[in-house]
């Protein structure tokens, strides 16, 4: 870690354009600014990253606080049989700054110190981060290893890591003297926070003029619930007694809700797309006092993830030219995937991805589960395919675990199918830029707005997806992607599997060998579609008019 100077009171380093003069700290578990910086699981963490890269872009008055994962999420290696492993390591940065901060905060019965480092933002190209963590002098093993990785399994550390970032991130602002007019809570993990800034205030009309915050899954493990008295015996509430806890927060028992809590001690809240913003608000309508839920919908930074020649043949309306590059990028993706695992695989056939992390209601394996049809669609030789999955279960998640490595054992059988490990910033940039058929395959209603479709699209990728989160704002079925109708009734897994090969076999296929004039009409269509609406410039403008 580089020691250059820091000083105390900390001044942001822009000077602010005057639309956003306003001061926001945005706490977030996890920020994906590079692949260099391996302190992010997933789609939170590539959102975050993106409104980081806008904040630089616009100059906004807006710094980040997170943590510094000693492990980053995990690293996705591979057993001796070639299924996968979750291996942690650790990591080290020497283009992070200490701060040489250091002050302790009271978790489960002990005094932690807390350090802080610094991202200064010419790094990346980012707002200004700093990165919160225990693993440093002064404390014992267990509680070093509070931040050794992101969100862990064992569900004391996982509290305390939020502690950290809540608690810790308010406790930081005050060391560097620098009072934020907005916090922002990206998720729920930094609800503790709140609890501190309501003992310093004293009132919740204090803590409500400060606070906003952004609620990411309609995902029951997203909006986390634990016993009242296991937070408090771990230093939840920062000495508040439960009566005043509960009074505050929205609480009538003994479970505390931690999204209920931060929907009713913020002034307003958001959703991360419109059918989001539906679902979120059906969701809580039971709770009269709590914030007015609006919908920002996600977004990414075009500059960051666009290819410039593609990004250049699309201004030019030249379709001939996105055709040709993009053979070139699939040719550099297929690379990965002979080093991976030893299939050659052909820059002219047809290249379906399903890339994101792995989860159950996100069904990854969906193409495979009409087996005679797989088969049937991986051997047709007149119009062949080549599919590729990627992407990282939480490294405990057996399920989701047994799900890929039954895709990787499948893959033996096929030398046109391929899992690759170790989806991150780098491999996802890689799968966009040589993807034909960007696969999304959620439940509807259950993706609250994904993000990984929109950087596909910028990349002349074009989406098959279900009809869920922000593919309800863009797409527009055969004439910018391809989308399945939304199953209903008793058993929707069956249709929307019925549904995906139907399209494929009478659609997408037929389409990209028959009809190339059509297929670069979609991709044209879908790149000029995704390019303002869904870069995160607009998002970040749209946090500041909306929600700040």
């Amino acid at each position: 870690m580089s020691q250059s100077t820091f000083t105390v009171p900390y001044q942001h380093p822009f000077t602010p354009d005057a639309k956003y003069k306003k001061s926001v700290a945005y706490f977030s578990m996890e920020f994906a600014v590079d692949q260099a910086l391996k302190i992010y699981s997933g789609g939170l963490g590539f959102l975050a990253g993106s409104h980081m890269r806008s904040v630089y872009a616009l100059k906004q008055n807006l710094i980040g606080i997170g943590m510094l994962w000693k492990n980053g999420y995990y690293d996705q290696g591979r057993k001796q049989d070639g299924s996968m492993q979750p291996e942690f390591r650790e990591k080290m940065y020497s283009f992070l700054t200490d701060t040489s901060i250091r002050f302790q905060i009271p978790i489960m019965g002990k005094q932690v110190w807390v350090a802080a480092y610094y991202l200064a933002p010419e790094v990346f190209q980012s707002a200004p981060l700093f990165l919160l963590t225990t693993d440093t002098d002064g404390n014992d093993d267990n509680t070093r290893k509070i931040c050794f990785s992101l969100y862990d399994a064992d569900v004391s550390y996982k509290v305390a890591q939020c502690m950290v970032l809540g608690i810790g991130g308010a406790r930081l602002l005050e060391e560097l003297q620098y009072e934020p007019q907005v916090y922002h809570f990206n998720e729920a993990h930094a609800v503790s926070a709140i609890f501190h800034l309501f003992k310093k205030h004293k009132k919740v009309s204090e803590v409500k003029k400060r606070v906003v915050f952004t609620t990411h899954t309609p995902e029951e493990a997203g909006n986390e619930k634990h016993e009242i008295h296991f937070l408090e015996n771990l230093g939840f509430f920062s000495g508040l007694n439960l009566e005043t806890v509960r009074k505050i927060s929205g609480i009538k028992d003994n479970i505390f809700n931690h999204s209920l809590a931060a929907l009713s001690l913020s002034r307003k809240a958001n959703a991360v797309s419109k059918l989001h913003g539906e679902v979120s608000r059906h969701m809580w309508k039971s709770h009269a006092k709590i914030a007015p839920i609006d919908h920002i919908t996600n977004a990414q930074k075009n500059s960051y993830w666009t290819d410039t020649e593609l990004e250049k043949a699309r201004i030019d309306g030249d379709k001939a030219k996105i055709t040709a590059r993009k053979k070139e990028l699939k040719a550099i993706l297929f690379k990965t995937v002979a080093d991976q695992c030893g299939k050659i695989f052909d820059p002219e056939v047809l290249t379906i991805v399903w890339a994101r992390r792995f989860a159950a209601y996100k069904r990854p394996d969906m193409l495979v589960w009409d087996i005679e049809r797989f088969k049937k669609l991986m051997s047709n030789e007149d119009q062949p395919i080549q599919v590729i999955w990627a992407g990282k279960p939480y490294p405990k998640d057996e399920g989701a675990i047994n799900t890929f490595n039954h895709l990787f054992y499948l893959s033996h059988h096929f030398p046109n199918m391929a899992v690759l490990t170790g989806y991150e910033l780098g491999l996802s940039k890689l799968m966009k830029d040589g993807s034909d058929i960007w696969l999304n395959t959620p439940v509807v209603t259950r993706e609250a707005s994904g993000t990984s479709g929109m950087t596909a699209a910028m990349n002349a990728s074009l989406n098959l997806s279900t009809y869920d989160g922000w593919i309800c704002e863009f797409a527009k079925d055969e004439v910018n992607s391809f989308i399945l109708p939304v199953a209903e009734g008793e058993d929707i897994n069956k249709q929307d599997c019925d549904n995906l090969m139907e399209k494929l076999e009478t659609s997408v296929i037929p389409t990209y060998y028959c009809d190339q004039e059509k297929w670069q009409t979609l991709v044209l269509n879908s790149m000029n579609d995704v390019h303002v609406e869904f870069n995160s410039d607009r998002m970040a403008r749209e946090y500041y008019e909306k929600l700040y």
